[in-house]
């Protein structure tokens, strides 16, 4: 199973992946955990190549602002897209208190060129708190497992 985490930056989509996956592990689920953060070119092929010929289950979090890159990982089997939202406003302020802040400039661009995965399950982390997001998260993925048995 994949599990990708996407929206702009600063929506918390790493804060989520990362609490889920301390979640199932918790519940006795192993998934490995991909960042877009640990790339810095051709990330998003250096993401696919990593996890397209493995046997693990995978979180993944990345904007995958652009179409392109979430049809790619669309041909996984057993991939279900999380979209992560918030309001500009609210990403502007997250994204300056990060050590790796991104430009005010790339953050807007990224905000307005963002084309929504379709079929997807939205969580919006302005209307919910992190646990609130992370226990509809959790039920999602937990109910997706039980799909596959």
């Amino acid at each position: 199973m994949f599990v990708v985490l996407c929206g702009p930056p600063a929506t918390g989509k790493t804060t989520l992946a990362t609490e889920l996956h301390e979640r199932l592990r918790a519940r006795g689920y192993e998934f490995e955990r991909l960042s877009s953060d640990e790339f810095s070119r051709r990330t998003y092929g250096q993401m696919y190549e990593r996890v397209a010929d493995s046997d693990a289950d995978w979180l993944v979090d990345g904007t995958f602002y652009r179409r392109e890159w979430q049809e790619r990982f669309r041909r996984l089997e057993d991939v279900h897209f999380v979209r992560v939202t918030a309001d500009v406003e609210t990403c502007l302020a997250r994204n300056r208190a990060r050590e790796d802040a991104i430009s005010e400039k790339g953050l807007h661009v990224v905000h307005a060129e963002f084309a929504p995965p379709r079929e997807a399950l939205t969580i919006d982390t302005d209307e919910r708190s992190l646990d609130a997001a992370l226990d509809g998260l959790e039920a999602a993925v937990l109910s997706w497992l039980d799909d596959e048995n």
